[in-house]
């Protein structure tokens, strides 16, 4: 599979004109301060622009305020737009016209533009996400004009409401002031996202190895810059996930290309990778699976432990095996990460810190709803979407996943959202399994 690198937009279609509309907006809507919205959505990434795309179905004609400090498509445009996608192009195109507001942005945006090229890919491959963050702010964009939305551009500090629930009120601090606003709104819709983990790890010593973070790690111009091409440098790759065989890939190039002097140690608990697989019409393995270009680079350079031994890259690459329990693992740290320079931590993300509720919530995976932890009552109109908060579904052979994906977030939306604009409670005393504690902005499973 042929993953299409990106291309560059005609220069009348202005993508970097949004955040100065959402600004100018901004600055126009003093007058909302105090008003009372039918939803405030918290994010401006691809869960947060679908969240709002689904609240405007609803056909009323009440304001939305939706809340973000950029306005520029969240990281998908912003960080990950060297990253090739794990997704073919054609679920780009339905997630571009899966809602009516959506589809509106489309036909009054001038073409060519980032819709119209997407729409002219190959629609079973793979692409950059260079191609999805500009399809993102070109609907971020037109969403900022939707005489519905009224945008604020800053951030939520706390979040509070009255027993019921009937209102919520949300602290607000403009972008680049210290004054505090507040909103009021009937529904509160968390997709704040989520950053790569850190954790510390055995065998550091004093401040080496030199952490690089995950994000600059996948964009390969800036991974290339970060280590010098004439110093004799270790790196060790922490992980073996999707995330943490694109670097692999994307190390592997920078020594082949410009830094020979680069060597690379991974260290996986995994002797053999998890690939998604395609059968009778089925995906297995679909949230969890390698796919696209990373399935392709760990097939063909036999990244596999039982295959390790005859791949191309046992020059470049020292595979440290972590299996075998925690004892085992940190000893295999202890022994080999004091003898690297740098370090990338490839082992999943962690949902960014909510504003200040005063309240711990548990998140529930199937109704985008949160419940009161004490009384495990529903918390009427407070909901999550995105990655931070994603649909938890069951693959083919029976396995437990995290639905993460721009059309999968889509749609869970689509499937919610109108519940919750009806503000349909759910009765949730009989599921714990599928509920997690919200605290100090992360989330962990409950029961």
């Amino acid at each position: 599979m042929t993953t299409i690198q990106p291309m560059l937009l005609p220069v009348h279609t202005n993508l970097s004109a949004m955040p100065d509309l959402c600004t100018k907006r901004s600055y126009e809507i003093n007058r909302y301060y105090g008003q009372r919205f039918s939803a405030v959505v918290i994010g401006g990434g691809a869960a947060g622009i679908a969240a709002l795309g689904n609240l405007l179905e609803d056909g009323k004609t009440d304001p939305i305020a939706w809340v973000d400090t950029e306005f520029r498509g969240g990281k998908v445009a912003c960080a990950y737009d060297e990253v090739p996608s794990n997704t073919r192009v054609s679920f780009f195109i339905s997630y571009a016209t899966a809602v009516a507001a959506f589809r509106e942005v489309i036909e009054s945006t001038p073409t060519p533009n980032a819709f119209t090229v997407l729409a002219d890919l190959p629609q079973d491959q793979t692409c950059s996400l260079k191609y999805a963050g500009d399809l993102l702010r070109m609907l971020s964009d037109g969403l900022a004009r939707n005489k519905r939305v009224q945008c604020f551009r800053g951030l939520v500090t706390a979040v509070t409401s009255k027993d019921d629930d009937s209102t919520w009120y949300l602290g607000f601090q403009a972008d680049g002031t210290q004054a505090q606003q507040t909103l009021h709104a009937a529904r509160v819709v968390y997709c704040t996202g989520s950053t790569p983990t850190v954790t510390t790890l055995p065998g550091l010593v004093e401040k080496k190895p030199s952490l690089l973070h995950l994000d600059l790690a996948l964009k390969p111009s800036a991974l290339r810059k970060a280590i010098s091409p004439s110093t004799r440098t270790s790196v060790a790759v922490i992980g073996a996930s999707h995330s943490a065989i694109l670097v692999l890939m994307n190390l592997v190039r920078i020594v082949r290309s410009s830094h020979p002097l680069l060597q690379i140690k991974w260290f996986t608990r995994s002797p053999t990778l998890k690939y998604a697989m395609y059968q009778d019409g089925k995906i297995f393995h679909d949230n969890t699976g390698l796919k696209g270009e990373a399935a392709e680079f760990a097939k063909e350079m036999k990244l596999d432990a039982e295959t390790f031994e005859t791949s191309s890259l046992r020059d470049i690459v020292t595979r440290v095996d972590c299996s075998g329990g925690a004892t085992k693992e940190a000893e295999a740290y202890q022994r080999e990460l004091p003898g690297c320079d740098l370090m990338i931590q490839a082992i999943g993300f962690t949902p960014n810190q909510l504003p200040d509720m005063n309240r711990k919530l548990q998140y529930d995976h199937q109704t985008g709803q949160f419940l009161d932890a004490r009384s495990r009552t529903v918390v009427s109109g407070l909901y999550g979407a995105g990655i931070a908060f994603p649909e938890r579904v069951v693959d083919p052979s029976g396995d437990e996943e995290y639905a993460v994906g721009f059309f999968k977030f889509m749609k869970f939306l689509k499937r919610v959202s109108p519940q919750w604009v009806l503000k349909t409670d759910f009765s949730l005393q009989d599921q714990p399994s599928i509920l997690e504690d919200i605290s100090a902005g992360s989330i962990s499973v409950a029961g």
